[in-house]
């Protein structure tokens, strides 16, 4: 057994990088998006291991840059990252916590891709995540970025977003 492993786990380790959050939604951690698939702790160092909510994903080498932060200011000596695609990432990954953290910053969190093969309507109306309101509408599957749909609740008179069921 190394030094590091006599002395920090995995679990600690994945509680330092709740410290990284995404750069387009800060209230949700990598961690809780789900992005971060392992972590392992070899020899002396780290290994994390992350898989991009999509391919052209522009903010990776940002995410990459905080993460190694993050352990090195935790006292992690030369730690690696590794951008993979083994399994592709998919909404169903987001925490319930990360789905918590999506309302109170004012998106819809996605449904469950299970629930979307049973009822597509699903993907039209969304929850409000202002009012909880279920007569909405979905005015464009294009948001600001590709994982993101514009809505609007015709309860409390609010656009919203959600975030896209992958």
């Amino acid at each position: 057994m190394s030094i590091l492993a006599a002395t920090i786990t995995e679990a600690e380790i994945y509680s330092w990088l709740e410290e990284v959050k995404d750069p387009e939604i800060p209230v949700l951690s990598l961690v809780d998006l789900g992005v971060i698939t392992s972590v392992k702790i070899v020899d002396d160092s780290v290994k994390v291991e992350m898989t991009p909510t999509f391919v052209g994903c522009p903010a990776m080498d940002y995410m990459k840059t905080e993460v190694i932060e993050v352990l090195t200011g935790h006292g992690i000596k030369n730690p690696t990252v590794e951008i993979n695609f083994k399994n592709a990432w998919s909404s169903d990954k987001i925490t319930e916590k990360g789905k918590e953290a999506l309302k109170k910053f004012g998106f819809a969190p996605p449904p469950s891709t299970r629930e979307i093969i049973h009822d597509l309507d699903i993907l039209e109306h969304a929850t409000c995540p202002r009012c909880n309101g279920n007569h909405t509408e979905m005015k464009s599957p294009f948001g600001p970025t590709l994982c993101r749909s514009l809505h609007f609740c015709f309860d409390c008179k609010e656009a919203f977003e959600q975030f896209k069921p992958i």
